[in-house]
């Protein structure tokens, strides 16, 4: 039996070394080592993709020097690496200003007026690239779909592919795929295009990887503004499986959720995480405060004036009919320390066992 153990390498990034596993991409090192390059087709769950050719950097090993991607290529040992040469920083210039010219303004983008700067304009403001450096080709057709959820401006789509990508590999929905080939291509779903009549699960998976705006929030785009909108990390109320997010305000009053990239659940929401979690808060029907019933009306009461309620009417029902006749109702919005001090109660406060939980059935 042997034991494999891998080789630390000596990688020099912009004349700093960093120490990289043999199974390290060079995109990893160059980030372990304090900088980045634009990557408008990756996304570290479904792994590299290599099309947008934006990540590409100079490298050195044993005197032989290249071009590579770095999302794609593995650092080798004494790897120089170079990450903005001026001859880079020309060639990403020119690759932007030609993905510009395939889409619709970036004045108008919907990501950067009313989320945050996407990445294809954040590349672009970096690099000074230009909208109207080339001939514009016809932007792709907006999708006519009716769908609550999910705004399809494909005229801001670079065929980067990462939404298609994330669905079929990642999310496993397959909903939406690539149609054509060439300038001709587009995103679309089957029957129709209508992502209500396809396998969509409304995760919104599509929208947080789209590096552009081709692909957003439904709810929320064209009610706020991007340098309005605040962020407060935070985990989703709707269930109890503690799924991370942002909570999105803008002048002190909610407007959605974003997932937080950080959390163990990677990004990962349901429908309901995504898009309706909130909803709640600026319902009018929400209870804020205790409500006491008498002779048939409510009335509002001190959280100490219901509680004390509470417990004379359980100690009551269970002095005249025995522990037995109260049933105590969990549920499985909420989370699993929640419902265990809920049997307890059952248990050893009240003495029965008449305790279940929503999710059993």
């Amino acid at each position: 039996m042997t034991t494999e153990v891998n080789k630390k390498l000596n990688v020099e990034i912009n004349g700093i070394n960093v120490g990289c596993n043999t199974e390290t991409r060079v995109l990893d090192a160059i980030r372990s080592a304090g900088f980045d390059v634009p990557t408008l087709c990756y996304d570290e769950r479904i792994g590299p993709q290599g099309t947008c050719r934006l990540c590409l950097v100079d490298t050195a090993v044993d005197g032989k020097t290249q071009q590579v991607a770095a999302c794609t290529a593995f650092t080798a040992d004494n790897m120089k690496v170079e990450t903005h040469s001026d001859s880079i920083k020309r060639y990403r210039k020119t690759l932007l200003e030609l993905l510009l010219s395939e889409t619709s303004s970036p004045n108008a983008c919907p990501k950067c007026l009313s989320f945050k700067k996407c990445e294809l304009h954040t590349a672009t403001e970096e690099y000074d690239a230009k909208w109207d450096a080339f001939p514009p080709l016809v932007p792709r057709k907006k999708a006519d779909d009716p769908n609550p959820f999910i705004q399809r401006d494909y005229d801001y789509c670079i065929s980067c592919f990462r939404c298609t990508n994330v669905c079929n590999d990642w999310e496993q929905a397959s909903a939406i795929t690539v149609k054509d080939r060439g300038q001709s291509n587009s995103i679309a779903s089957y029957f129709k295009n209508n992502l209500l009549d396809s396998p969509c699960t409304f995760c919104g998976q599509c929208i947080n990887t789209c590096p552009t705006g081709a692909l957003t929030d439904k709810k929320i785009v064209n009610k706020t503004k991007a340098n309005k909108l605040e962020r407060t990390q935070s985990i989703c109320p709707y269930c109890g499986v503690g799924c991370g997010i942002h909570l999105l305000t803008q002048n002190g009053e909610l407007k959605g959720t974003e997932p937080d990239f950080s959390a163990p659940s990677r990004g990962s929401l349901c429908v309901k995480g995504q898009f309706a979690s909130w909803e709640f808060v600026n319902n009018d029907e929400r209870l804020k405060y205790p409500l006491i019933k008498e002779q048939g009306k409510f009335r509002r009461g001190s959280w100490d004036e219901a509680l004390d309620l509470i417990k004379d009417n359980f100690t009551k029902i269970r002095e005249e009919s025995g522990p037995d006749s109260l049933v105590c109702w969990s549920s499985a919005r909420t989370v699993t320390e929640a419902n265990y001090l809920m049997q307890k109660f059952a248990r050893v406060g009240i003495g029965t066992n008449n305790i279940d939980n929503c999710s059993r059935t």
